[in-house]
This record gives structure tokens, sequence and C-alpha cells, in this order.
């Protein structure tokens, strides 16, 4: 008998709550509302040389009928290493059909890497670490809640496509509300976008920004959408922070945004906050995303599904002629 809707709900619930209990600190939940979570694998060692993030997204029919959607982050892992890893996976997924699969996922790829710190590969080349120790200097970064004005900017050493010669006009840009914790503060800015040329000209102009431009981490992601090709545009930035630029675009993939670029500053304050600072981040997005109308708000997705519910039952109703 194949599972009901609700059993495969319970399993989710049970597994998550497992894997929160066995993993600790080093497990995220991303994105409660649409089943998005995180873990932190490294090679055991006292000082780990190799880790990755597993990100992954639980769809409605798994375990039993659909498998977890899932990316591995890591500077490191490209290429034909991806390559390998994924295959495992997908193979384990194979081999136990119909099961939760998540623990059998995360051990295995800390064997992979206990084995590449045992072997003589060498070390991964991170250029920048994530939770830099830099002091905050107060509260004054706060910026005002308005599009930012459009004056001259600076040119940054951006990658955009040379063939687009048009100085396209700087969209607006908007700022979130600030999130603070343990002297940590994230704040998300946001702009509409059609264009990478338009996604240069909204960095520039954010980093001429002083108090922006100092941020320990300066995280985005954007998706444009091609008409032409029926395709997506679409690139991210972890700037040291991490697979931070990863799922902030993963995100923006669930929640099916387009034309949009989204940068979320983080300035830290000298206390570590372990996973709790993917957990603002993507809160910081989301609510931009809510704030200028690219998503619904969870009240007006409840008042949707509310009124998607009375549709049906007075189609039920209705008799037939």
């Amino acid at each position: 008998m194949a599972a009901s809707d609700t059993e495969r709900a319970q399993q989710q619930i049970d597994e998550i709550e497992a894997l929160s209990s066995i993993y600790g600190e080093d497990w995220c939940v991303v994105d409660e509302d649409e089943k998005i979570y995180c873990i932190k694998i490294n090679d055991c060692l006292d000082q780990p040389k190799w880790t990755l993030c597993l990100q992954v997204i639980l769809p409605p029919g798994y375990p039993t009928a659909e498998p977890p959607i899932y990316q591995l982050n890591a500077p490191w892992l490209q290429g034909q290493d991806y390559m390998e890893l994924a295959n495992v996976l997908e193979e384990i997924y194979v081999q136990n059909l119909g099961e939760s699969i998540l623990y059998l996922w995360v051990e295995k790829i800390r064997e992979v890497l206990i084995e590449k710190a045992q072997s003589s590969d060498p070390e991964p080349d991170i250029k920048k670490t994530s939770e830099e120790v830099d002091e905050d200097d107060g509260d004054d970064f706060l910026l005002d809640y308005q599009p930012v004005q459009e004056d001259p900017i600076k040119m940054l050493n951006y990658i955009t496509s040379e063939s687009q010669e048009v100085d396209e006009e700087l969209p607006s840009i908007h700022h979130g509300n600030p999130i603070t914790d343990r002297r940590s503060t994230f704040q998300a800015h946001l702009a509409p976008v059609v264009t990478p040329r338009q996604v240069k000209r909204v960095l520039e102009k954010l980093y001429e920004n002083k108090k922006i431009a100092s941020a320990t981490h300066n995280i985005y992601a954007y998706r444009i959408y091609c008409e032409d090709k029926q395709t997506f545009l679409q690139d991210c930035e972890d700037d040291g922070e991490t697979a931070a630029g990863g799922r902030l675009l993963h995100l923006m993939q669930i929640l099916n945004v387009h034309n949009v670029l989204v940068v979320v500053s983080r300035w830290y304050g000298g206390i570590l906050l372990g996973p709790d600072r993917f957990k603002h981040i993507n809160n910081c997005a989301r609510n931009v995303l809510v704030e200028y109308n690219y998503i619904p708000s969870v009240e007006e997705s409840s008042k949707q599904a509310g009124k998607s519910k009375k549709i049906r039952k007075d189609n039920k109703k209705r008799p037939e002629h």
C-alpha cells in the first residue's frame, strides 16, 4: 500500500528531528516552510581540511515516491569530483528506494572527505574564510528605507557581457529591514534587473556606500528570464561566506522569482552564530522579496489557499444538469 501524504510528512519530520539531534550545530534549517535544509560535513580532523555543505529540499513525495533535490557546495568541488560524488549519492538512492536516505548521504560524503584527508590530495585553496573577526563599529550603518538616487558610479572589477555597450539605466534599489543577532547584523538589498549590465551597475552603486563596502560579507544572487531562449540567466556570490550565495540562489529558484537581484550584507559582530547566520541571510532575502511583491506573504498565501478550497467545495455542491 502506497504511503499517504500524511505518512510521508510524518516520515520527513521524524528524519529531520533525528538528523538535527545527530549533527547538532552542523545541521541548519534554511527554510522550514519550503523544507530546505543544509548540513556542513567535514573530514573529522581536529582542524578539518576538507569540508562540504549538502543542501537538500524535501519534495512532498519524499521518501516513498520522490528523491530529495540536492546541491553540493564546496569551493574545491568541481568537474569530475562533483560528478563522481553526485553519481554515488544517486546510486545510494536507487539502492534504498522508498527509504529515508539523508543520513546515508551525509556519512558517504564524510567517508569521501576522510579519504581525501588521508590521501596525498593537496588541501583545498580557499582564499577567504567565513566568520571573520572584525569588530562591529556600531549601529550607524542602517540604510534609509528609500530607493538609492541615481548618481554617477565607479567601475568595479565584475564580469559581465562585454557585448552590451549601451549604458543602461540604473534600476531603483530598495533596502530591507535589518536583522541583528548577537551583534551581527544582516540587511538585504533588492533591485529589478533584466540584463547582466544592470546587475553590474547595481553592485557598483551599492559598493559606493562605505558601510556596505566594509561589510564582512556581501552575498548576492540574481535570476533573469531570457524570453527569446526561454531560459534563466542566473549566478551567485558567497563573498567568503561559504555556500551562502548558492543557498540564496536556491531559495530564489524555489520561490520562482526572476528579473531580480538580491544582495545580503552581513556585518560580523565578533560572536560566532553557527548555522543561524544562514537562516538570517535567507530570512532577510525572503522578507524583502515579500515586501516588494515578488512573492506573496504567508498571510496572502493562506488566504489564496482558503479561497481555492472554498471554490472546490462550491463546485462539489453544484448539482449536475
